[in-house]
């Protein structure tokens, strides 16, 4: 019998048009583990703030990262379905599915249909509840729907393991130059949902190491990465920090914000910058148009002389064996 293996990404709309952003938008923020609000109150802040004003804003962004193929965060999760496959063997069946929007959940699960086992991977190298934990509560909820429930094993992080710590630093290698300031810019997420994931404080400098008061921090796990790779490289500790992006609304998010953070290298006299987005796997928005456009804009706006987007990992040969190596251990 084979195995399955479930990668499962956050999503994209179907197409850049308003119509289709706003309706990928109201399946994506309707979750509640995303928006964390008593259901009326999440469904007012939706419907009466969000979804009136920001799909119009969103599709102008998406239709500045839209290739001729479609979404660039399908494409090269469609590319790293096909190649893991292959470097797997026939011993095993890959599939693709979206948390929200399309391949659905149900199409990817429905593709495993005869493994005796399946293993669980959401993208997200650091555990979040508004991503990793929305997507394997939404697949546990498929498949215990089936008549027969296979083995099943969860992966609901891998920022530490070995090959992915290797395979993101020499990828980080092989881009960055010496000169340039390193920028380790990870997806932001509202303070108080570390604080439901059982973390004690919410840490206004570097996290520390992981331990068992910090162990589903997400956080700490961004700044575990960054440690990380910063020791496999051999960094300076005055040639790199760590920042976080995408945030939303006035509700405290975990801190230092990315935008602010541009503004304080500037002022320290740094000119080069790099940025590297450990949070994707993939290129997606929220790197090409979030730090590739809207930071680079900003940086030069302050006086930054060049700021250049690392791009993710996507799928990359080095990436998928090391994939490979996560699912096999």
């Amino acid at each position: 019998m084979k195995t399955g293996i479930l990668l499962i990404n956050l999503g994209t709309p179907d197409s850049p048009s308003v119509k289709d952003v706003r309706r990928y938008l109201r399946e994506f923020l309707s979750d509640p583990r995303v928006i964390d609000l008593p259901a009326p109150a999440r469904w007012l802040l939706l419907n009466a703030f969000i979804l009136p004003f920001r799909p119009k804003k969103s599709a102008h962004a998406y239709q500045q990262i839209w290739t001729e193929q479609g979404s660039p965060l399908l494409i090269y999760g469609q590319e790293l379905t096909s190649k893991l496959a292959n470097e797997l063997g026939s011993d095993y069946v890959v599939a693709l599915g979206m948390r929200y929007g399309k391949p659905s959940l149900q199409d990817a699960i429905s593709q495993l249909s005869q493994c005796a086992k399946i293993i669980i991977l959401p993208l997200f190298p650091q555990y979040s509840s508004a991503a990793t934990g929305s997507a394997i509560k939404a697949s546990l909820e498929i498949i215990q729907r089936q008549q027969a429930i296979p083995s099943l094993q969860v992966i609901s992080d891998f920022y530490q393991q070995q090959p992915y710590v290797q395979c993101l630093s020499q990828h980080i290698r092989s881009h960055w130059q010496s000169e340039e300031f390193l920028l380790f810019s990870y997806h932001g997420i509202p303070e108080r949902q570390i604080v439901k994931a059982g973390c004690q404080q919410v840490c206004s400098n570097d996290c520390p190491s992981i331990n068992p008061e910090n162990f589903f921090c997400y956080r700490a796990q961004c700044y575990e990465t960054t440690r990380l790779v910063a020791k496999t490289l051999n960094l300076n500790s005055a040639n790199y920090t760590t920042s976080f992006q995408s945030r939303l609304g006035k509700t405290p998010w975990i801190k230092p914000y990315t935008d602010e953070m541009l503004e304080v290298l500037v002022k320290q006299g740094i000119k080069k910058i790099a940025i590297t987005c450990p949070a994707f796997v993939a290129d997606c928005l929220e790197t090409i148009e979030e730090i590739g456009i809207q930071a680079k804009q900003q940086w030069h706006e302050l006086g930054g002389e060049s700021l250049r987007l690392i791009p993710a990992l996507n799928a990359e040969d080095s990436w998928v064996k090391a994939l490979a190596e996560i699912v096999r251990y």
